[in-house]
């Protein structure tokens, strides 16, 4: 039975386009999918006023939704709050559970904390978070789709200037091994879509900024994945600058063997 996930990340309300805000929020849920996967990064600076704003889009969206936070979710600004209650505005405002997890009959979906409230831009995946993750994927759950949700990539390109996650060869290789499909992730504020290098049974899907204005000459996007047992398509929406649209921009299509991810 076919599932359709939407993947937003890095909305960074406190430094987003408003005019963006409601065409987002009407194409979610014009697609009807089966669960909103939103890989942090929902405010620029943690304020609560920005907390506000983002709890007011998840009241929006109709259908379920799951979501895990970015290194901007907690304070730079306050470091009491950093260093000592890091996650309180989070919690309050998004949802007190740090590591969601959803199911249904297609898929399986873990949510990964990759922040370190110690470090501003570097994120670090935990040997105890990748085990609960392989946990969720064990061989109960027959054929569903297995697909874990985390802000930090890893895995990112020679072009980008940002240091890598801490631990991400490692969860990379145990993803692989325990039968994880997708991993969704964002922070870099560009697209990707495509096989890891270390692991070709994990595919790698990156979403840009659904309403940041801090573009890195790329658009505002979102992902919409679409599933049909081992068939996969990865759909890009993006609303061009100057425009207050979102449009399926480009898409990629994969299926699932027992020797990894084959571009369809």
């Amino acid at each position: 039975m076919t599932r359709r996930v939407v993947h937003l990340s890095d909305l960074h309300f406190g430094r987003d386009n408003p005019e963006l805000l409601d065409p987002l929020v009407e194409m979610v849920n014009g697609l009807s999918p089966d669960l909103v996967a939103i890989s942090g990064d929902f405010t620029q600076r943690a304020r609560i006023s920005q907390y506000k704003e983002a709890a007011a889009f998840l009241d929006r969206l109709d259908h379920p939704w799951l979501a895990v936070p970015g290194n901007h979710d907690t304070p730079l600004d306050n470091l009491f709050v950093r260093f000592f209650r890091p996650w309180r505005r989070y919690r309050a405002h998004v949802t007190r559970d740090m590591e969601p997890r959803f199911s249904d009959e297609e898929m399986i979906v873990a949510g990964v904390n990759t922040v370190n409230p110690y470090s501003w831009q570097r994120g670090r995946i935990r040997q105890k978070a990748v085990q609960r993750v392989c946990d969720a994927f064990d061989g109960r759950h027959g054929e569903r789709m297995r697909i874990a949700v985390l802000h930090h990539p890893l895995e990112q390109g020679p072009d980008v200037d940002k240091a890598p996650t801490r631990g991400a060869d490692s969860a990379v290789a145990s993803f692989g091994a325990c039968g994880a499909d997708i991993v969704l992730s964002g922070h870099l504020h560009s697209w990707r879509a495509e096989p890891f290098e270390g692991a070709a049974g994990v595919l790698l899907v990156q979403a840009g900024t659904s309403l940041s204005t801090r573009l890195r000459d790329e658009p505002n996007d979102f992902n919409l994945l679409t599933f049909d047992g081992p068939d996969l398509e990865v759909a890009r929406y993006t609303a061009p600058q100057g425009k207050h649209v979102f449009d399926r921009a480009a898409s990629r299509a994969y299926s699932r063997t027992e020797s990894g991810w084959r571009a369809a």
